[in-house]
Formats: structure tokens, sequence, C-alpha cells
């Protein structure tokens, strides 16, 4: 069941008050490392029912007129074709998105950087591309002894070597596709840069999770490790906050083996550090807008569930990635949760046993679990899609929507001319059928209006699903998980 726990209209204005706070705080220019996505944050918005997912992207909008993007990507993701998971495309197809967004916006992206570079196929073509966009590209490389060494790494010879990155405005937005991208070292070498050339430059990091000022076993924070278990990411109490203040606070691991270098490059550069902890370093205030928090954890269990299938998922289809499954377990393990958790699952796999058919179910927002099962006709998605839309808009579950003299010609259509093997109409095809009988159907009509109604809900299936459902389903809003069952 959807149950709202976030005050969005609160974070915009409390979290867009600390960010004009901190610009102030720095002279010449203010390099703000954005953490997970500026916009289409969907993980943030599952964890914090309420929290919308372009929320970071209207905080930056009325900053819009000093403010430009770099964004980051690192160049093993895209030799790797790294996807992201939500949406489907590879992080240098989703860069390019963002180039787009960002500038139908108003705002200004000033820069693509590539981190980790080596020179590659698939990276030079990418360069290309950005080119002709006429976005400047620029490269930064490993650094030996990278993080530890500090003293290399503060020098020409670490820092150094990388691109000086062109920036006009006073704050610039360094954000990425997705993690791991080296954000944090864009900027500090930016930091390294900026002084050789007399410029006085700040750091600050938003980044909404973890969320440092709720407990460290908190599902929201739980629910990040699951986000990252491909990092290896871990959460843990801050000991440079408890050490300085004697308070904890929750960071993870990566930001807490990084400030030794933040520390290190601010005192090289500036004679002192401005920040006694990572923590200081943010301008979270993502915690203080939690009003439900049972509704927040509840989500933030399924969050959990949901990247456990769809590892073991991954697993199914060829992926290694054993050491992600196994943290996942451990996580739900930790957290005192199964698959028997998740309402959908357990009604699927029970529809599954008893039909000897795949089978889907889906949990509704009001809480109720609609199923349904392979047939001749239609594909287990297709018949719990049609299933659920009969059901809120309150139409007998015995009326047809779509009657069989329209599916069969598709069939035809489909197995006599497309080569298709399976003649069960997929979910999009369903929903054309759909649309097309909506026209001389009341019912159809009826049925058609409600698909606005599936955003936010549950849904698994017993086996995995087609890459085109699978899409389908998550343009609808519709949370799937399968179990990994070819």
């Amino acid at each position: 069941m959807y149950k709202l726990g976030f005050d969005n209209d609160k974070y915009l204005k409390i979290q867009s008050e600390k960010i004009r706070e901190r610009i102030s705080e720095f002279g010449d220019k203010l390099y703000l490392e954005f953490g997970g996505k500026l916009f289409d944050d969907f993980h943030a918005s599952r964890v914090l029912p309420g929290f919308q997912p372009d929320s970071k992207l209207q905080m930056l909008l009325h900053l819009k007129e000093e403010a430009e993007i770099v964004i980051v990507v690192s160049a093993q993701d895209i030799e790797k074709c790294k996807l992201r998971s939500d949406l489907g495309i590879t992080y240098d197809v989703d860069a390019q998105r963002l180039i787009n967004e960002f500038r139908e916006k108003g705002l200004m992206v000033g820069s693509v950087v590539l981190t980790k570079y080596a020179s590659h196929p698939r990276v030079l073509q990418f360069e290309e591309k950005l080119g002709n966009l006429g976005v400047p590209v620029y490269r930064h490389y490993f650094i030996e002894g990278y993080p530890s060494n500090i003293s290399h790494i503060v020098s020409d010879d670490g820092y150094g070597k990388n691109d000086y990155i062109k920036t006009e405005r006073r704050l610039v937005v360094i954000t990425a596709p997705g993690p791991g991208s080296g954000k944090m070292a864009v900027c500090l070498s930016q930091l390294y840069h900026e002084n050789k050339r007399g410029v006085k430059a700040g750091y600050a990091k938003f980044e909404t999770f973890p969320i440092w000022n709720l407990p460290l076993s908190h599902p929201v924070n739980m629910a990040y490790e699951a986000a990252t278990a491909d990092l290896n990411d871990i959460n843990m109490i801050n000991p440079w906050h408890l050490e300085a203040y004697g308070k904890t606070a929750v960071n993870y691991n990566r930001d807490v083996e990084i400030f030794p270098v933040l520390k290190a490059t601010f005192e090289r550069i500036y004679g002192e550090c401005p920040y006694k902890s990572p923590t200081d370093m943010g301008v979270n205030m993502a915690g203080s807008c939690i009003f439900d928090d049972n509704a927040v954890s509840q989500a933030s269990y399924q969050e959990i569930i949901r990247r456990f299938f769809n590892a073991s998922a991954d697993a199914a289809k060829g992926a290694s990635n054993k050491d992600e499954i196994f943290k996942l377990e451990l996580l739900m393990n930790q957290a005192g949760i199964s698959a028997e958790n998740r309402k959908c699952t357990v009604e699927a796999r029970k529809t599954a046993a008893e039909s000897g058919e795949p089978a889907a179910a889906a949990e509704l927002n009001d809480g109720t679990v609609i199923t349904g099962k392979n047939s001749k006709l239609l594909g287990c998605a297709s018949a719990m899609l049609l299933n659920a839309l009969k059901h809120l808009a309150g139409i007998e579950d015995k009326v047809l929507l779509i009657v069989p003299k329209v599916i069969i010609p598709i069939q035809e259509l489909k197995t006599n001319h497309l080569g298709n093997r399976n003649p069960r109409l997929h979910t999009d095809e369903v929903l054309i059928a759909l649309a097309v009988s909506a026209a001389s159907d009341d019912n159809a009509a009826a049925a058609l209006a409600q698909l606005c109604k599936l955003n936010n809900c549950e849904m698994h299936s017993s086996v995995l699903l087609s890459d085109v459902d699978a899409g389908v389903l998550r343009k609808l809003g519709i949370r799937l998980t399968c179990d990994p069952v070819k």
C-alpha cells in the first residue's frame, strides 16, 4: 500500500535556504557536488514517498542565473556499457539526455568530464558526439597512490595532470548519471587548479543518502546500501564528526575515506580546512522532512527486496554479480525481511503454483492485490494489467475489455508476418488494442482512463518478463520484480 511519509514542499524550502547559506560562506566560486540524480531521482522518491523525482532540479532553477552544470561520467562505465537500471539506458546515452534536459529547462551545461580516462572506441565515439553538440570535454586520469598518497595527489603530478575545467559562473554544480563517477575528485582537482590561477574556490556536497541524522540501521539508510551494493558502499558512523563534536552522524565509507584527502587539499592550498568532518561538507536536509517514519521505513524495506530481485534477475541473464547478491541477502537478514514481506510476490507465486502457469500480481495503492496468468491470448503481465484496470474502473471481472476477434488478428500478424514465436500479447500490444477498443466501447474507455492510478504500484512476476513488458510497466510507474526463472 502506498502511503506518503515525506513533506516535499518543506524540503524545497529549507533545502534551498541551506544551499544559499553555503554559497555565501565562500568567496569567488563554489563547487557543489550533487550526489544521486539531479532529476529523475526515482530511488529517493521510492524510499521517501512524497519526494518528487525533480526536487533537486526545482531548487537549482532558483539559482539558474548564477549556476552552471558540469556532468561527470566515468570512462570505465562507458566502456562497460553500464546501465541506469531505472531507465534502461547506458551512462553515455543518459549524459546526452541530461544535457538536452538541462538546456530545455534553461540551465547552462558548461562541460562534460570523463574520469578514470583511458582511450576506448566507445569513449572516443562519445567524445566525438559531444563535440558535435558543442559541449567541451575534459579528461581526468587515474592518479597513482590515490587516495592515500596525499603529497603526490595534491601536486602537479597528481591533480595537476588533469585537464583544468573552464567555468564561467560562481556556482558550479557537479553531477553525474550515477554513483562512482568521481565527482568529488573532480571538485578537489578544480580547487587545486583554481588556486594556481588565483581563484579562491570552495567545495560543498549535496548528497541525499545516507541521511546523516537518521540512525545507521534505519531502513532508509539500509536501502541506500542496497542501491549501491554493486559498489560495495557501506554506511558507517562518521568518526571525524564524533571526535570533533561528540555526536554521532552517518556517512558512507567513501566520504569518510576521502575526507583526509579533502582536508589535506584545503590545508595545502589555503592553509586550513573549513570542515572538521565529512558531515560538515553536506547540506542535506531530507531527514528533517520525514513526517511518517513507518511509511518511509516500509517503503525502504520494499526497495531492499526489489534490489535483491533485480540483482538475481541480472544473474539469471548472465551477470557476474555474486558479491552484490550476497550483500543484498545480508541486508535483508539485517533488516529482518524476506520475499514474503512483498505481498505481490506471495500472491504471484501462489497463483503460479495453483494454475501451473506463469503468473503476475500487483499490489495497488489501496492495498488490493490483483493477479493474472498466462493464457492462449495474453501473457501473465498483460492479463494482470487488464484485471487491474477493470478493478480500478469498477468493471466486473467477467467483462471482456478486448474481445478475441481483436486479439487474434494481432497474434496472426506477430506469428505469420513479424516472425514472433510467442503469440501472446505483450503489455504494449494490449494497451494499443485497449485504446482501439476504447473508441467504440465504454468499458474499454473507462479502463484506459485508470492507467494513471497504476503509478507507484508494486508488481511481481513468477518468471522473467521480456524487456518490452518491463519497459512498459516502468513507464507506467509500476515497480516490478521477477523471480529469476526464464
